[in-house]
């Protein structure tokens, strides 16, 4: 950074933790680019608006970003109450992108397709840290443009790309021809989208927490008009894991979020498919035909993909990463976050340090930096910005002293969809010295794309 002293800092996204990153180099006196690929701040959120976050907004909040809005005279949301993805935008994150100190630096509209060493392909080595990074932007004018800067922090998220509906990591035969019948991965089901969805065959497929959020939206549009039929396919021999641990759930909307789908699959208002891996599509005039791998067979108007996501590494192609082999995480982090092995518990705290790349100075942060693994949140994107942004400032100190406050978060599942008994006890920024489901808390899951327990490609 001292070389590139007098260039900007690109941070590519402008989500919560994008603008939180922002917050923090201003406050180190650094110059913050921030590029949204959007025509808004939190414009993946709009999506999700009618989504509502199990954790509270204590926890959904930058301190960098509340110190720069109360300065302005914002007043902090009630620290208890539970936001929906549109109070998240419209109570935070659209004031906080609104404020001339941010708003003077971001740039919406604009698509990072690559990022580089200027002169530089990944081959090149000699006076490699030395040099500045160059940022490829499509701009909302139509015009491609490239930005010199010291250094890169992507908190581009993985909205923009699921996982596939086959049970390989691939799309099923015939998924992609069979898109038109594939909605969004969270349609608002009662609002926005219901007439894509009522009367209608649904075909909701994921073992997760946005696939309890359908399914339940789905059943109250089913009071509605009855004529709407909901089905449910997972992959796993069972939903235990959705259905969490109830009123034993230390975060009371997830609890009983899981609870209420019990009751509705119980009641044969969801028809429940399990052991459906899913081979093939087949689209038909008005319909699809959704086949397993055991020659089982649904047909559906429209099928809902609750099926995780994973990050877009194509722009980084020209960088040199080191990424985890299984969750494509940076590889120091991946094997604390491998929900093959953590399925519960806590990720310990972490920043700079483990977020580091062979190429200096640049970052991935944020939903990203846990590649395919789902239970990112917010608290803990926060931490590693702050961490990355006094790294770059030059406070080696500050950067690897690292923090995090946990809530409880109650009954935490394991991959053979059983629950604890008990629910974990919470400790601030620590982590469990013994293996076992309830040795730690499990990070909070703060709703859709903030803390993603919606279901990974292999148990969907």
């Amino acid at each position: 950074m001292d070389l590139a002293k007098n260039l900007p800092v690109a941070v590519i996204g402008a989500g919560p933790v994008g603008l939180a990153a922002a917050a923090h180099l201003l406050e180190r006196g650094l110059e913050p680019l921030i590029f949204e690929a959007g025509p808004t701040a939190g414009a993946a959120i709009a999506q999700w608006r009618h989504i509502r976050l199990f954790s509270p907004w204590r926890f959904n909040l930058d301190a960098a970003a509340v110190r720069l809005l109360e300065a302005a005279g914002w007043a902090s949301p009630r620290p208890t109450a539970l936001p929906y993805g549109g109070e998240l935008i419209d109570n935070y994150l659209a004031p906080l992108a609104a404020l001339p100190a941010i708003s003077s630096r971001l740039q919406t509209g604009s698509r990072v397709t690559a990022v580089t060493r200027a002169g530089m392909d990944k081959t090149h080595t000699r006076n490699r840290e030395a040099t500045p990074f160059v940022v490829r932007v499509e701009h909302e004018d139509g015009e491609t443009r490239e930005h010199t800067v010291a250094a890169v922090i992507d908190a581009s998220g993985t909205w923009s790309r699921r996982n596939p509906l086959g049970t390989s990591g691939l799309p099923a035969v015939g998924e992609v021809t069979a898109a038109d019948r594939i909605s969004s991965p969270l349609p608002d089901v009662t609002g926005r989208d219901r007439s894509a969805f009522a009367g209608r065959r649904v075909l909701v497929v994921g073992a997760g927490h946005s696939a309890a959020n359908t399914l339940i939206s789905l059943a109250d549009l089913a009071k509605e008009d009855p004529e709407t039929r909901i089905l449910w396919a997972v992959r796993g021999a069972s939903a235990e894991k959705v259905y969490g641990g109830g009123d034993a759930d230390g975060l009371p909307a997830r609890g009983q979020l899981g609870s209420r789908l019990r009751r509705l699959v119980e009641a044969g208002t969801i028809e429940l498919h399990t052991g459906f891996g899913i081979a093939s599509f087949k689209a038909l005039d008005s319909a699809v035909t959704v086949e397993a791998v055991d020659g089982r067979t649904l047909d559906a108007d429209v099928v809902v993909p609750c099926t995780g996501f994973r990050p877009d590494l194509e722009i980084l192609r020209e960088l040199r990463l080191d990424l985890d082999p299984a969750v494509e995480a940076p590889k120091a982090l991946g094997p604390l976050i491998d929900p093959e092995f953590h399925s519960c518990g806590t990720v310990p705290p972490h920043g700079a340090k483990l977020l580091a790349h062979p190429d200096q100075d640049f970052y991935i942060v944020g939903m990203k930096s846990y590649g395919r693994a789902p239970t990112f949140l917010l608290a803990t994107g926060y931490e590693q910005v702050r961490s990355v942004v006094a790294a770059l400032a030059g406070d080696r100190e500050a950067a690897d002293t690292v923090q995090l406050e946990l809530p409880e978060t109650g009954v935490c599942s394991t991959d053979g969809g059983t629950s604890c008994d008990v629910p974990a006890v919470s400790s601030a920024g620590s982590v469990g010295s013994e293996a076992g489901c309830c040795s730690a808390p499990e990070p909070v899951l703060v709703g859709f794309p903030t803390g993603l327990s919606h279901g990974r490609s292999g148990n969907n």
